[in-house]
Formats: structure tokens, C-alpha cells, sequence
């Protein structure tokens, strides 16, 4: 009787330094998730609340708020681009965006994202995107110690090494339900992108280098992806393998009607211009916004106009594409230089201190916008280029 009571002790006895020792490991795995969430938060992305409630270690989720564009122009014609955008992410479908350089394809794809309500993962592609960029690889190690007190007098320390997994953008986008926008998309070498074909086939993604039942995740239900690329032709563009691009619905995005045009130039430069003040002497050395009408060269809507039309002229008659963007920061170029003193000869002040253009101005600034996409064209340096633009004017 002795004997049994003496080894059911001594079973028990194990099993309390078993359960203490599970115990110690659980506080241990947790501490180590605890340090690991408190390192990967981004206060200053705006993103610490969306990384706090997910385990976003790699603070890749942005909110819908963040990362939508401002300003954005909604004209109809704008509308009913993001309207098709939306309505092939709803019907579960991967958008790809193509169209020519400085057409708005980003701010579009990013403003269809935000319009979704759910968070969004923002990467650009480039040659040093691989396949971890994407979904994610093991960086150093984690260590932590157990230590084993039961008996008195005796301490036993245990260390316990492992490699440490970080998930990147697309694991993040697909674990979370997040809205994957993947700018210039086909700037990546095309090897990149064979993990999408399970994400957009089989809803499975597939995490190479990682280990046991953790390699694949499961894609949530509320994942979408808006893929934006330039045409095939354009430099530094990889043709994507067909098995990809036969999983994704292609919407061409090509320049906006003159009227969308105007609105674009004319909320980007009355948002974000800084012009100097005409006397140059400012109590406080800062620049005046131009959104106002007081003591800066304004640009009324027949000088948007001009800019917007000459823009258009030349996106006919050159040999390169001459995008929105060209315009928006033609007009800033020209409001700039039109506020500055001295400046009579290019731009003349009316009563209510709006501006006129000239052509001179004009063929000045769509010079220096343009001049750098000379390179591999027939035009042959940058005066050829200003007696093409005042041709065309």
C-alpha cells in the first residue's frame, strides 16, 4: 500500500512540473508575439489600429481613408471607369488597368480600392520584385529561454532558437481580405507572379521557403486585386505569362475628354501650387497658395484651356506619349512663372489678376516638360523640340 501511494506521488509530481513547464512555454510564445506586433506597428503610416487588430507585422494594410487620391477628379467620364472597376471586383474578378504613361491608371485603381471599404496593400513593381518580395521569407531568428526551478537548489535553462517568418504585401492582402493594388505590375519579371495563379484560381496561396501545414493560406473572401501596367511596348516591360492574363479582365484606360482634361489641370494646380509673393518679401518667408486671387498669377479657365488644348495638340503631333500629367505640370509652371515679378514679357496681369498666355510661354514650359523624352525619338535635341511646339502652336 505504501509502494502505490509513494508512485502515485511521484506520477502526480511529474505531472505538475509537466503542466508548469506548458505553461512557461505558452507565456514565452506569447511574449514573443506580443514584441514581435509592438515592432511591426507603423504609427506614422496612420496604420498602428488596422496592424494592431490584424497582426500585420510588416504594417503593409493601409486604410481606405489613406490611400485615397487627393484630389480626385469624378467627372462622368471618371465615374463610369471606377464604376466598371468596381463592378468586376464585386463579381470577384482581378482587374488589370492598361494605358499609356500619365493617364491617372494609379489614382483610378486607387480610388476603386478605397471606394471598397476595406484595407488596402499599395506595392509598385520593379526587376528586384521576386517571388519572396511578394509573400515573404525568413529574416534571422527568434530566441528565448526556459527556465526549470521545480527542484530547489537546482536550475536548469533551456534555449530555444527559430527562424523568424515575415510575411510581406500579398500574404498580408490575402490573409486579411485587403484590396491589392500592384502598380507598373508588369515592370516584375514575370517568374514573380506564378504564386497569383492558385490566389486567383484555386483561392490558395502558396508560401515557398515556408514549412508544414503554415506553407499555404487559405485567400479570404474579400480579397481583390487591381493590377495597373503601361502598354506592352513601353521600355522595362515584361510580357506576363498567358496563364496569368487569361485569369484577369483587362480595362484599357486611355486620356480623358478634353472637359476631364480641364477639371484635372484645374484642381491640381489650385491645390497644390506654391507660388512666392510678388514683392518677395513676405513677413514670415513662406509662399502663397495659389488657390486664392490675391498677389499670385492665377490661372482663369481659358488659361487652363489653353494648357489643356495645347497638350492635346501635342499628344497628335509627337512622337512620344504627352499624358495628363504633362498638363498638370505645365500649369503649375506656368503659374509659378507668371507670379513672379518682372515676368510682363511672357505673361500679362488683367484687372482681376487672372493671366494671359502667349505662345511663347507656352512653347517655354512644354519645353522643359517634354524635354526629357527626347531620347530614342527622332527629334534630335531640345531646340527641335521647342521649334516642334511652336509649330504646333
Amino acid at each position: 500500500m505504501a509502494e502505490d501511494t509513494s508512485r502515485k506521488r511521484k506520477v502526480r509530481g511529474r505531472k505538475i512540473r509537466g503542466d508548469r513547464e506548458q505553461k512557461k512555454r505558452r507565456r514565452a510564445r506569447k511574449e514573443l508575439a506580443r514584441n514581435a506586433s509592438r515592432n511591426g506597428n507603423h504609427d506614422e503610416a496612420g496604420t498602428s489600429a488596422t496592424n494592431a487588430s490584424t497582426g500585420d507585422e510588416g504594417g503593409h494594410l493601409e486604410s481606405p481613408e489613406a490611400v485615397a487620391p487627393e484630389p480626385f477628379v469624378e467627372t462622368d467620364a471618371v465615374e463610369s471607369l471606377r464604376e466598371r472597376i468596381t463592378g468586376w471586383l464585386a463579381a470577384d474578378q482581378p482587374v488589370h488597368l492598361i494605358g499609356p504613361t500619365g493617364c491617372g491608371k494609379t489614382a483610378l485603381a486607387l480610388s476603386a480600392a478605397a471606394a471598397r471599404g476595406r484595407p488596402v496593400v499599395h506595392i509598385n513593381g520593379d526587376e528586384a520584385v521576386d517571388t519572396a518580395t511578394l509573400v515573404g521569407t525568413y529574416a534571422g531568428g527568434e530566441r528565448y529561454e526556459e527556465r526549470d526551478e521545480f527542484v530547489s537548489g537546482v536550475s536548469k535553462k533551456t534555449q530555444i532558437v527559430r527562424d523568424r517568418w515575415v510575411d510581406n504585401p500579398l500574404s498580408a492582402a490575402v490573409r486579411e481580405g485587403a484590396t491589392l493594388v500592384y502598380n507598373e505590375f508588369s515592370r516584375s519579371d514575370p517568374a514573380a507572379h506564378n504564386v497569383l495563379l492558385s490566389v486567383f484560381e484555386e483561392g490558395v496561396l502558396e508560401r515557398p521557403g515556408k514549412r508544414g501545414r503554415d506553407r499555404t493560406i487559405d485567400v479570404h473572401p474579400e480579397f481583390r486585386a487591381i493590377l495597373t501596367s503601361n502598354d506592352a511596348e513601353y521600355a522595362g516591360v515584361h510580357r506576363q505569362q498567358d496563364a496569368l492574363l487569361d485569369r484577369v479582365v483587362g480595362v484599357h484606360v486611355g486620356h480623358y475628354d478634353a472637359e476631364t482634361e480641364r477639371e484635372i489641370v484645374r484642381t491640381h494646380v489650385d491645390v497644390d501650387v506654391d507660388v512666392d509673393t510678388r514683392d518677395g518679401d513676405s513677413d514670415d518667408g513662406k509662399s502663397k497658395r495659389a488657390a486664392g486671387n490675391d498677389e499670385r498669377g492665377a490661372l482663369d479657365p481659358e488659361a487652363i484651356g489653353a494648357v489643356v488644348e495645347t497638350t492635346r495638340t501635342l499628344r497628335e503631333e509627337l512622337p512620344f506619349v504627352v499624358g495628363t500629367r504633362a498638363a498638370i505640370t505645365a500649369a503649375k509652371g506656368i503659374a509659378v512663372f507668371g507670379s513672379q515679378a518682372g515676368a510682363e514679357s511672357a505673361q500679362q496681369q488683367t484687372d482681376g489678376g487672372q493671366a494671359t498666355l502667349d505662345d511663347e510661354l507656352l512653347a517655354d514650359v512644354f519645353t522643359d516638360v517634354l524635354g526629357s523624352k527626347l531620347a530614342g525619338t527622332e527629334i534630335d535635341d531640345v531646340q527641335a523640340l521647342r521649334e516642334r511646339i511652336t509649330d504646333t502652336l
